[in-house]
């Protein structure tokens, strides 16, 4: 007992000092001094959450002070923003309400906190995810108010910093989401210090062993990183020191997460990794407002040292990014012989690609102009209440339709008047069309780029003039969406495929109801839905669609089976199956029908691979491949890969359903599996290459891809091999081969 009591006395002393660091970064700061009403709501909550402990054994209110503190230093909020921090789990955990904390706090902290708790209910009916739901929830309450998610993303960073304490499926449901979307609003945010630590923790967590490989890597080559760093800049800070220009040079490494997607993404090993170190340069304006000027100025200087890379100029001075970013990036050779970026920033520039300009959107005292970033935050928030006024039918497409939203990658493209507009990278005309408007959008036909004639799917680049060209006649289709990459674009198409589709079942339904009438046969929902299944719908709504669409009529073979039933006439679809699966038609698959634990962690053997769990075709795990397993709508256990795209998906959507598992193989079962290889052609080597496999290593060869262009040559190899240990053997042997440059698992 007097044990338990000096841990208390323990904590309750950690909690008071952490407060009070809290307090100190506060009075650091430049916002006004209200520290009664911050110490009121640390009391209220520390109360709230009294007796309550997290995983790791520490007193529940170490989370709020902690996430009260990134909103604070990290993110550089105020008062309102560090109060609702620190009460953001009160009404969620206790049994506190909303009311009471309006009556407290007042109305703004109070409404921050309710677009911080977790919802009950549900708006996407059967296909119901709680993570969705509360995703919806906390962008409709940042329509309103910014502060909600910038408190979410020091929430979410503050859980992902304590992950260690969750069991493995949490992690993995958690982690997944953290990348797929916290990590991308972040991003668009422009809080990029927030962006890499959360994508840097979500890495450590789903790939620890990759994570800990590039770390010391990076630890073994810090010192080279160092040696090369001081020289380089050596000269720049001679001249920058002549000019008169206050200064600082940082070293920017990059983090483990961008270098292993770089590997991931150009099939390249860590030592191949080039542009691990670039050199920021942040310096003090000469005059007041002078930022833009001076990055030129030191820009000239720079390239009288050394040489830079005229493709490799990116200047997002003059056009920042949407999500508030400005910096000039140059590209210059060493006196070593390597390529090292140099960013240019002002201080200004430099808090808020570190911070976010959101942080101060609207909260400027005194000073309600907007600013050009602000007003591309506020076109961003407009776009996402577009998404959200648009009903989505599931979680899965919700979530995918904000994500196309959230990237920062952007081009700059000009209309025919001359004003210029920011895209993400890979927009097409089309795309485009729909940020003119809706009616332009769904009546494009193509457009003059650069007065050339292209048609919808063209992708635009930076710098592209386009004039986008309409007809009345033209009509939206399924396919559009398959040429569109902007969130808006997609959520407009779909609005109107989902009015035309409703106008079309009702047509389809005042067709089959005029069929049975004439035909004498009675009107009802049973009979209409025997003639769905008789033309192979599993859903009434599907046939009535492609009825109203004039895809399906009805006639005498129709009138034939109502009438006669499935044995009688001339039922032909029972005799011939034309192998078509209707879209909304499940496959016939083992179905996995036993209660699973969710905290169990997955036996994967022979036997059970076999016979209840399902290996997913997205991405085709093998043994020795780190998986999860995700209980879809057919309570099958389907099993992807960590990194799989398609389960970072699902682990955002539906983490709830997410399993560990591990592999536990006895080397009897064959996988299949892909690889890339790319070298210098020469008589001999395509023998070579199958030798190795077929031969020295014995692996069944599946299919084999190889094209030779100009005395290089690159293919694709399927083969079946029993876990990623021969996998790894064939790679490794294959790389020795003479003139083969590149070997990789696709």
């Amino acid at each position: 007992m007097d044990a338990e009591m000096n841990k208390d006395e323990v904590y309750d002393k950690i909690v008071e000092e952490e407060f009070n660091k809290l307090i100190e970064a506060y009075l650091a700061s430049p916002h006004r001094r209200k520290v009664e009403i911050i110490t009121k709501a640390f009391n209220f909550a520390k109360h709230a959450h009294k007796g309550v402990k997290r995983l790791s054994g520490e007193p529940y209110i170490m989370h709020p002070i902690a996430v009260a503190q990134i909103v604070c230093s990290d993110i550089g909020l105020g008062s309102t923003s560090i109060c609702a921090a620190l009460l953001h789990d009160v009404v969620e955990d206790t049994d506190y309400t909303v009311e009471d904390i309006e009556n407290m706090f007042g109305q703004k902290i109070a409404k921050i906190v309710d677009g911080l708790t977790k919802i009950s209910g549900g708006i996407f009916g059967d296909h119901a995810s709680a993570q969705a739901e509360n995703f919806k929830k906390l962008l409709l309450t940042m329509s309103d108010d910014i502060r909600v998610i910038l408190i979410k993303m020091a929430d979410r960073l503050h859980n992902m910093r304590t992950l260690g304490s969750q069991p493995l499926n949490k992690r993995y449901k958690i982690a997944g989401e953290t990348l797929y979307i916290y990590a991308p609003l972040a991003n668009r945010l422009g809080l990029n210090a927030i962006k890499s630590e959360l994508e840097d923790l979500s890495f450590r967590y789903e790939h620890p062993q990759e994570y800990e490989d590039i770390a010391n890597k990076l630890k073994d080559t810090e010192d080279h990183r160092n040696m090369i760093f001081e020289h380089f800049t050596a000269p720049i800070r001679t001249i920058l020191d002549a000019k008169g220009i206050n200064y600082e040079i940082k070293a920017r490494v990059k983090t483990p997460y961008s270098i292993w997607s770089k590997m991931q993404n150009k099939h390249l090993p860590f030592e191949e990794i080039y542009d691990i170190l670039a050199v920021r340069i942040i310096f003090e304006p000469t005059s007041e407002g002078s930022d833009n000027t001076d990055c030129f100025s030191i820009y000239v200087a720079l390239t009288q040292i050394y040489k830079s890379h005229p493709d490799r100029i990116r200047d997002w001075v003059s056009h920042p990014k949407a999500n508030g970013y400005q910096a000039l990036h140059v590209t210059l050779m060493s006196n070593d012989g390597e390529w090292i970026e140099v960013q240019i920033r002002s201080q200004k520039m430099n808090e808020v690609a570190e911070r976010g300009f959101a942080a101060h959107w609207k909260y400027k005292e005194g000073n309600d102009t907007k600013n050009g970033s602000e007003a591309e935050l506020d076109k961003w928030l407009t776009t996402i209440k577009e998404i959200l006024d648009d009903p989505q039918p599931d979680a899965i497409d919700f979530l995918d339709t904000i994500k196309l939203n959230l990237f920062a990658s952007e081009i700059f493209v000009f209309t025919p008047k001359g004003e210029f507009r920011t895209m993400p990278t890979g927009s097409t005309v089309l795309d485009f069309a729909f940020t003119i408007h809706t009616f332009v959008g769904s009546h494009c036909i193509g457009a003059k780029v650069n007065h050339k004639l292209v048609p919808m799917s063209y992708k635009l680049s930076s710098g592209d003039q386009v004039e986008v060209i309409i007809s009345n006649s033209q009509h939206v289709t399924h396919k559009w969406l398959e040429m569109v990459t902007t969130a808006k674009a997609r959520t407009k198409i779909s609005s109107i495929l989902r009015k035309e589709e409703r106008e079309a079942r009702n047509k389809g339904e005042e067709m089959v109801n005029e069929f049975l009438l004439k035909e004498e046969i009675e009107q009802s929902s049973e009979n209409m839905e025997k003639l769905a299944r008789y033309h192979e719908f599993n859903k009434l709504d599907t046939f009535l669609v492609n009825v109203g669409q004039g895809k399906i009529k009805l006639g005498s073979a129709d009138k034939d089976f109502l009438v006669n039933g499935a044995n009688g006439g001339r039922n032909w679809r029972n005799i011939f199956r034309f192998g078509r699966r209707n879209k909304d038609e499940k496959k016939d698959e083992t179905v996995n029908t036993e209660v699973v634990d969710r905290k169990k962690v997955l036996d994967l053997t022979e036997e059970t691979i076999r016979s209840r769990y399902v290996l997913a075709e997205c991405c085709k795990p093998i043994p020795g491949d780190q998986v999860m397993g995700y209980i879809d709508d057919d309570n099958r256990i389907i099993i992807h890969k960590v990194d799989c795209s398609l389960g970072a998906l699902l682990k955002s959507s539906h983490g709830n359903r997410i399993l560990s598992a591990n592999w536990n193989m006895k080397r009897e079962l064959l996988f299949p599996a892909s690889i890339y290889i790319k070298g210098l052609d020469r008589i001999g080597l395509l023998n070579q290459i199958t030798q190795v496999i077929s031969q020295l290593r014995n692996v069944n060869i599946r299919k084999l891809q190889i094209e030779s262009d100009n005395g290089l040559f690159e293919g694709k190899i399927q083969m079946f091999v029993h876990d990623t240990t021969d996998l790894s053997a064939i790679i490794a042997d294959l790389k020795k081969i003479q003139n083969v440059k590149e070997v990789s698992r696709i």
